[in-house]
């Protein structure tokens, strides 16, 4: 096959390009520890409308994706300070965090959990429930 890693690990699939990158799928367990971990700390925030799914299978960039809603910036910049910290805590040695400056939409990267945190405006334009959710599998 022409090209490079990129193309080649997009090209061999979700199994294989994990393998290819020298990714090992996280064990549930683990998963799980740190879906709690989350969930409890945006409950502890008041976030809202808090969804998580599960993307194992589904997509290439992570096995499961948290959705959440805060009422302004400065509850969303503190959501993903206080995210960030108790990922570091459980654990995780590379927390990414983008958008927290003050935006409608922060975006943090748990490795194999991918955190989103919303205005309930641009949640609603941007629709990843509906995107990821039920619907991708009736597509398939």
């Amino acid at each position: 096959m022409q090209g490079g890693p990129r193309k080649k690990t997009i090209a061999a699939g979700p199994k294989q390009a994990r393998a290819a990158a020298g990714k090992v799928a996280a064990e549930p367990s683990v998963l799980d520890r740190l879906q709690a971990v989350i969930v409890g700390s945006l409950d502890n925030d008041k976030a809202e409308n808090v969804v998580t799914m599960d993307l194992a299978g589904k997509a290439m960039f992570c096995d499961r994706m948290v959705i959440a809603s805060g009422l302004a910036d400065r509850q969303i910049s503190a959501m993903a300070q206080h995210l960030s910290e108790k990922l570091k805590d459980a654990g995780l040695k590379r927390v990414q965090v983008e958008g927290a400056g003050g935006s409608d939409w922060v975006l943090i990267d748990a490795g194999d959990i991918v955190i989103h945190l919303f205005k309930p405006e641009a949640r609603t334009m941007y629709a990843l429930e509906k995107m990821w959710g039920e619907d991708l599998d009736e597509a398939v």
